[in-house]
Formats: structure tokens, C-alpha cells, sequence
């Protein structure tokens, strides 16, 4: 199975404030602020739990709850272990009593597919796999993978292709599932449903995307900075979250060739890639959706986001197009 080449944080996490050092990954960290921060690893991304409780043993053990509970979806999710479910699903096309997480998770995707008619679409995978066997070939053609190519991968594209049930999951042979474009903010929102069965009111969650549990426990909300595009170590900007997702998607963070003409999102409708923006914010009560709809803005109008954001329950949306000029759409 092919892995990706590279992978960047869309989203930084602003804790110098907290003066915390990065811990190795999979570690927990402590300062003297009352914060326990936890590093590790989730879908080839640096995942981060910071939090407040007035007990640093019980801290550290909810920490270790919240990461083992990650790693069990991402055991269903990934596309990059051999052992989950998803993998199984794309070899066979068939999966005989899902796991109820797999089944919601998709659920979710169609129900995202359906209100943005398609853009968010969970079956692009055979896009994926024709622009890694064409840019990985030697001296590929710049241009991109030949039109009769990307027909026939766009055969095998679309949402209304898959049979989701509580009992039974399947799809045509050819066409394939990616959970990529939504299942962090999924696992960030089961991994905050767990720190707050335990009472947490002060924790920053981020599997990939982040989640907000209340402020800070001075009161003071977090910064979760939008990385600049050209320089994603530097914030562009910087959103104050209480309570609140935030999901960025952005061309940037996986190019298939040097030049960055081709990049992982994929547009369900032409198989070509997205170049309207450099990247796109969504902020929202629900990870899930900040998450999936990020990526479906990332083909649309400024005036076509703001008509949606509504339907979609997008309370706040960050783009920087394609010239670098920042705009804010608010609900």
C-alpha cells in the first residue's frame, strides 16, 4: 500500500503561553501552569490533548483514555494500516457487521455528500490512487494523469455508490472509500464526548482538527492559529475559541508534484484538484462537520459558502485565496 509522501499541519496550536515544551511523541508533558499536555501521532498527523484538572494523576490517566480511544478508531478508519476496517472494506467491497462507528461515520459522510451535492464525496479514493501511480512513476507527465485515465477513475466515483447498513456494507468493485476528509474531527469530537463524560470543562482536543472544551481555566479563550500557506510554521491568523471546532483544509497540505498544481483535494465532479484558495476554515459546534465541509467549500464561491453555512450549521468560515487576501465570513 502506498503511503503519502508528505504530510503538514493545517492547523498550529498556540500553547507557548502555557510554556510548554514539545514532549516526545506519544508522551505526556507537564508545567507548572496546572496544563497536561499529551504528543503523539493519528492518521500520519502530531495529534495534542492539553488539560486543565486540579489532579495531575487523574489528568494523565484521562490522557491515556483519550489516546486509547483514539488509536480503537483509528484501527476502523485508517487507510494506512493493513488491520482496519476501512482497508477491508476497499479490498473486498464488502463488510459483514461493521463496527457502529464505521457505520455512523459513513452515515455522516452521505449526509454531508448530500447537502453539498456531491463535493464532499467519501468514495474519491480512486482519484488518490491515480495521481500517486502517475506522479510516482519516473518522469511523469507534468500535466497531470491523461484525461481517458481520470474518466475511468471517475467511473468508479460517487457517494450514492456505497450500501450502508447496520448489518452489511458494500460497494462495486473499483470504487473505494477515503474517511481522510472526515474522520479527525470525528475522532476529535468521540475523544471530547469522553473527557467531558468525565467532568473536564478545560481542554484543548486536537486529532488533526481541534476542538475547544470550554476556555482556559483562567477563563481566557484558546488560540488556535491558521497556518500561512507559504510558511505553514507561521500563523496567518489567529482565531479565540471557546466551545468551538475549527477544521482548515488547504492545498498545501499534501502536493502530489513539485510545483503544487495537484494536491489531495479532489473535486468528485472532475477529478481535478482544488486551486480556488489556499486554504479554507471552518468553525462550527461539531469537528465532524467543520471538518467534512471544509473540504466541500474548498471548490465554491465566497457568496455559495456564505448560502450554505446555514444548512450546514458552518457558524464562522476563514478562506485565503489564491493572492493571499484573508476573508472572514461570519453566520
Amino acid at each position: 500500500m502506498i503511503r503519502p509522501m508528505t504530510r503538514r499541519r493545517f492547523i498550529r496550536i498556540s500553547a507557548a503561553a502555557a510554556g510548554l515544551a514539545v514532549a516526545p511523541i506519544g508522551a505526556v508533558a507537564r508545567a507548572d501552569t496546572g496544563l497536561v499536555t499529551w504528543h503523539g501521532t493519528l492518521f500520519g498527523a502530531v495529534a495534542t490533548l492539553q488539560i486543565h484538572h486540579e489532579s495531575r494523576g487523574e489528568a494523565e490517566r484521562l490522557v491515556n483514555a483519550a489516546a486509547a480511544e483514539a488509536r480503537r478508531l483509528e484501527r476502523l478508519f485508517s487507510l494506512y494500516r493493513d488491520d482496519s476496517a476501512l482497508v477491508e472494506l476497499n479490498r473486498t467491497g464488502v463488510l459483514v457487521d461493521p463496527d457502529a462507528e464505521l457505520v455512523e461515520l459513513l452515515e455522516r459522510s452521505r449526509t454531508y455528500a448530500e447537502l453539498t451535492d456531491g463535493l464532499f464525496d467519501p468514495t474519491v479514493q480512486p482519484l488518490w490512487r491515480l495521481y500517486i501511480e502517475h506522479f510516482t512513476r519516473p518522469d511523469p507527465d507534468p500535466s497531470g494523469p491523461p484525461p481517458a485515465a481520470l474518466r475511468a477513475a471517475l467511473d468508479h466515483v460517487g457517494y450514492d455508490r456505497l450500501s450502508i447498513g447496520r448489518d452489511c456494507i458494500t460497494m462495486p468493485h473499483g470504487t473505494a472509500v477515503t474517511l481522510n476528509g472526515i474522520a479527525q474531527g470525528y475522532v476529535t469530537d468521540k475523544i471530547v464526548d469522553l473527557l467531558r463524560r468525565q467532568g473536564l470543562a478545560h481542554s484543548l482536543v486536537d486529532m488533526g482538527e481541534t476542538r475547544a472544551i470550554g476556555p482556559h481555566a483562567d477563563g481566557s479563550p484558546w488560540q488556535v492559529a491558521i497556518a500561512d500557506p507559504d510558511a505553514p510554521g507561521r500563523a496567518a491568523t489567529v482565531l479565540s475559541v471557546i466551545d468551538r471546532a475549527v477544521a482548515t483544509s488547504g492545498a498545501y497540505g499534501f502536493r502530489f508534484d513539485p510545483q503544487g498544481r495537484f494536491n489531495h483535494l479532489f473535486d468528485p465532479r472532475t477529478g481535478r484538484c482544488a486551486d480556488r484558495y489556499r486554504s479554507v476554515t471552518s468553525i462550527a459546534a461539531d469537528t465532524t462537520a467543520a471538518d467534512a465541509l471544509s473540504k466541500a467549500f474548498s471548490f465554491l464561491p465566497i457568496e455559495q459558502i456564505k448560502a450554505l453555512m446555514p444548512k450546514a450549521k458552518i457558524e464562522r468560515v476563514v478562506t485565503i485565496d489564491r493572492a493571499g487576501v484573508v476573508a472572514d465570513l461570519v453566520l
